[in-house]
């Protein structure tokens, strides 16, 4: 299933590393393992949603940000897209990925582009890293939000990239489920509240669609609080 996402050369390279990817993807002991650990828990989320489960993956290292041939920004496999993939490759007809990291989800949308059974929807800071998701485009939506935006326009641009996504009629949605956009976040510039992550999870019960959240970014020391606002309103 990795190989739907990702080429033979570049799960080599994360198998063989023997240097760090950049400063802020490591080249870890057992590195393949534990990345192809977080991938195959997506897969397994993704497949417990199909079969009327709400499931969520408590998984890292996160995915959002590899493409086909580079691990980057903490990621080395897409998880959210071998997922995504997996499954209309052997369940459903259409996937949609909703991303509301504080990150743009570049990976992502590097593999799946033009892909016509997936519609990929990222809202992110902008500027920020990895300083792409500028613009949309065929089944690709980008909103980008400026720093410390206020909390109702950034709210309403994670609504918006819902509403596009349905109007898709997926058979299944797959959720990056990134918390760093909190306002204590130390490494982004955004303003949501806990509470906001809760509407996120209402907003989801609400469409009742066969849903598998996967964990992206989240580096506060109150993200076990966030996630847990997001599951129960979920």
């Amino acid at each position: 299933m990795l190989r739907r996402a990702h080429t033979a050369q570049h799960i080599e390279s994360i198998k063989t590393a023997a240097t760090d990817f950049d400063a802020d993807t490591p080249a870890h002991p057992h590195l393949h393992e534990h990345a192809a650990r977080a991938a195959g828990s997506a897969v397994e989320a993704a497949m417990a949603a199909i079969g009327g489960q709400r499931a969520f993956s408590l998984m890292r290292p996160p995915g959002h940000h590899a493409t086909r041939t580079r691990a980057m920004g903490f990621c080395y496999y897409n998880n959210i897209a071998v997922a995504a993939l997996e499954a209309i490759a052997t369940k459903v007809e259409r996937v949609a990925i909703w991303d509301f990291d504080a990150h743009h989800g570049n990976g992502t949308e590097d593999i799946v582009a033009d892909n016509p059974r997936i519609a990929f929807a990222s809202v992110h800071q902008f500027p920020g890293y990895p300083g792409t998701g500028t613009r949309s485009f065929a089944n690709v939506m980008n909103l980008p939000v400026a720093p410390l935006s206020a909390r109702a326009k950034h709210v309403a641009a994670v609504e918006q990239s819902l509403q596009t996504l349905l109007q898709f009629d997926p058979d299944l949605l797959l959720i990056s489920a990134g918390f760093d956009a909190y306002s204590g976040d130390p490494i982004t510039e955004m303003t949501l509240e806990v509470e906001d992550f809760a509407t996120f999870g209402r907003w989801l019960r609400e469409v009742d669609l066969p849903a598998a959240a996967i964990l992206e970014g989240g580096y506060s020391d109150e993200l076990p609080e966030l996630i847990d606002a997001f599951l129960s309103a979920w």
